[in-house]
């Protein structure tokens, strides 16, 4: 039966009419015998036995005797009728039975090897038309149908596979996107906060040209970053393509970069934010713009849920360079793996105002940089993050 199953269409076809025509004959042949016999015992009821016995003495067993067919007018009408059906299918039976069993075999040609994978591929249709990509066309039979039904669920399956790669591509196009408007807060609200300090300062009179010109260059500075960060999206399009460019760096000028915007950032909600460096004169080789976005990430967290303090930490070890920032908040109430998801919100309500991929982001470019983030709270509470870079 499995032969007969995975048999191809056009030998599956031609065995069902062997079986069906030789049916046939076979039923034509025993339809003919029995009415033949049955028309002779018909006409016997017309035999005049007594020439048939003068025969029969005259000749003896030499010759066969033949009943000769009565007249219409000599049967009754139903013995006319069952000899004239006798003819009939005598005649037909061979005919009849041939088309009737073409028709038999055709039936169960379509039921048992047609009607199932048909039925498959048309609901298999059915669900792609609607969208519907999560189900398996499962006919395994091995004959032309099968391989039709194997070669459209490879289809299903590749549609699935593309559904899901567009899906990714726009989860990533929405990330970037995000990304793109997240991170240029930063440079943005320090220098908001800088150009605030001029006026506030100028308009008292009560600064110094030194600090403007201070001031003038750190806002050069933004709008630098600002101009190489939109450069560097402007080519991704999703932010694991965000290449390096690393360069050396002394930790004491990064120290300098990391206190003034941390100064910017934790002024407008009057937090302490306080920058240590561990090391005293040591160079890193790290991408200063992809440090910088990180640290503007994790500095912006601490700020929004520090009571009032933050504390960053700056240090080179093991050859890896770690930002270290630790606040005075409630700390984390979620795993790393939540924590760092893209939109993650701790509280419903932020979604006015924050997009949640401050700490999404900090993890990308850290696994970028070849190192990690590193997510927990600390001993005397609050929640502490470092960020590994590889530094050469």
């Amino acid at each position: 039966m499995e032969k007969i199953r995975n048999l191809s269409l056009k030998k599956t076809i031609l065995l069902y009419f062997v079986i069906s025509l030789t049916a046939a004959f076979l039923l034509s042949g025993f339809t003919v015998h029995f009415a033949r016999n049955m028309q002779n015992k018909i006409w016997e009821k017309y035999i005049d036995y007594a020439d048939y016995t003068d025969v029969f003495q005259q000749y003896g067993k030499k010759y066969e005797i033949e009943i000769s067919r009565p007249n219409q007018s000599q049967m009754n009408r139903l013995d006319y009728h069952l000899s004239e059906m006798c003819d009939f299918m005598e005649t037909y039976s061979v005919l009849i039975f041939s088309i009737v069993g073409s028709v038999a075999a055709v039936f169960f040609f379509y039921k048992n090897k047609l009607k199932t994978p048909l039925q498959e591929l048309k609901d298999a249709s059915q669900m792609i038309a609607d969208n519907e990509l999560d189900f398996h066309v499962s006919y395994e039979n091995k004959d032309e149908m099968g391989t039709l039904c194997k070669e459209f669920e490879m289809m299903r399956s590749d549609l699935a596979d593309n559904n899901r790669k567009m899906w990714r591509m726009i989860d990533d196009e929405k990330a970037l996107r995000n990304a793109i408007a997240h991170d240029i807060r930063s440079p943005l609200s320090i220098l908001r906060g800088y150009q605030e300090m001029l006026l506030e300062f100028v308009s008292a009179e009560s600064i110094k040209t030194e600090d403007v010109i201070d001031i003038l260059q750190t806002g050069m500075y933004q709008i630098d970053r600002i101009e190489h960060f939109t450069e560097n999206m402007r080519k991704m399009s999703h932010l694991e393509q965000r290449e390096l460019q690393c360069s050396e760096i002394e930790l004491s000028e990064l120290e300098k970069k990391i206190e003034a915007e941390a100064a910017m950032l934790s002024r407008k909600e009057s937090k302490l934010c306080k920058v240590e460096r561990v090391q005293e004169q040591n160079i890193v080789k790290v991408d200063e713009e992809l440090v910088m976005e990180v640290t503007d990430n994790l500095l912006e967290n601490a700020v929004r849920y520090a009571q009032k303090s933050i504390a960053l930490q700056i240090k080179k070890k093991d050859g890896f360079l770690i930002i270290s920032v630790e606040d005075d908040g409630i700390g984390f109430v979620d795993t790393e793996e939540k924590v760092t998801e893209p939109f993650y919100h701790k509280n419903p309500q932020d979604d006015l105002k924050h997009f949640g991929l401050g700490m999404y982001i900090s993890r990308i470019f850290c696994e970028k940089h070849g190192g990690n983030l590193k997510i927990y709270n600390a001993r005397q509470g609050g929640a502490h993050v470092e960020a590994l870079f590889k530094a050469e």
